[in-house]
């Protein structure tokens, strides 16, 4: 008999102007009290690659953990609990089971979209049966794939992807838009065939002024696939961050990294963009709450909770 226990591990981190809740007399957790603050939530996995079913309960370090059955009732849980929910995936879907190589990417899309997943990007190994495989899996994501740094025009995805996506969740405006990492040498050529790599810190730097100038977002969220890290100059999360000048949150992939909390980077202009990434295999969900005070939807403050994502067998 399977029973499905969820553990439930919160970090809460406030910024500076959280001191607003505390003048007002106003606890984190219950922000409905009053009726000019608005919250929003927002669940993200990255690098699920292929989890269907938890792993094995055979004494590893992640037995029991993972799989979409947990994923998809916790997810429920929140959406319960929750009035304005986003759910997003940061990449690398694909590759790691047997699912994937008896289906090709299927079964992952269609669980994708039962879940109710609002946008997701691509990661390398979503290249892996080629851009005529991920092609032929597309009919089965009732999502969008944002990638706003790969230029498909030559190839079978024309079209089929959008750089970004503007999301209404009652007052508030969300833009998120994807970034994809930079293919040649990670991924053989002839599975990305005439797929060009544009340079992330341009395009984010156009995407985040349309996205907050024009489009007016509250909210600018990129979905990144570049990786959180690293010792040499590569273009990580970190350095999108510090040469950027309005993401509120970098959702990130790629290096499995687990945090137990956002990184808090400043940017161009000296304010805070958060970076988040909760490892790898649908292990964790993450989830960040940001508060706005719905007169001019400023930014109040945010938590940030990891959700292990945990079956329990008995016998």
């Amino acid at each position: 008999m399977a029973e499905s226990q969820l553990n439930r591990r919160k970090f809460l981190r406030n910024t500076a102007a959280g001191a607003a809740l505390l003048a007002l007399g106003i606890k984190s957790d219950s922000v409905y009290a009053k009726d000019d603050l608005v919250k929003l939530t927002i669940l993200h996995t990255n690098d699920v690659h292929s989890r269907i079913d938890p792993f094995p309960m055979d004494g590893s370090k992640y037995q029991g953990l993972g799989g979409v059955a947990a994923r998809a009732a916790l997810i429920k849980k929140i959406r319960r609990e929750e009035k304005n929910v986003l759910l997003l995936d940061a990449g690398d879907i694909f590759q790691g089971t047997p699912y994937f190589n008896f289906y090709g990417g299927e079964l992952e899309l269609k669980m994708m979209s039962m879940m109710g997943y609002d946008a997701s990007i691509m990661g390398n190994h979503d290249f892996d049966n080629g851009i005529e495989g991920f092609h032929k899996q597309l009919p089965h994501a009732n999502f969008p794939i944002l990638n706003a740094n790969y230029d498909f025009s030559d190839t079978i995805l024309n079209g089929k992807t959008q750089s970004y996506k503007i999301f209404k969740k009652g007052a508030l405006k969300i833009g998120v838009f994807g970034l994809g990492i930079e293919l040649t040498g990670l991924v053989n050529k002839q599975q990305y065939g005439n797929t060009i790599y544009l340079d992330p810190i341009a395009k984010a730097l156009e995407m985040e002024n349309l996205l907050k100038n024009e489009m007016k977002c509250d909210l600018v969220i990129c979905l990144s696939h570049l990786g959180f890290k690293y010792n040499d100059k590569k273009v990580s999360d970190i350095v999108l961050a510090q040469n950027t000048n309005y993401i509120d949150l970098i959702i990130g992939g790629h290096t499995h990294t687990f945090l137990e909390k956002p990184e808090s980077i400043s940017n161009l202009k000296g304010k805070e963009t958060l970076i988040n990434q909760v490892g790898f295999a649908g292990i964790n969900l993450g989830e960040i709450n940001f508060i706005f005070e719905h007169s001019g939807s400023k930014k109040i403050t945010y938590s940030s909770v990891v959700q292990e994502v945990n079956t329990i067998f008995k016998i």
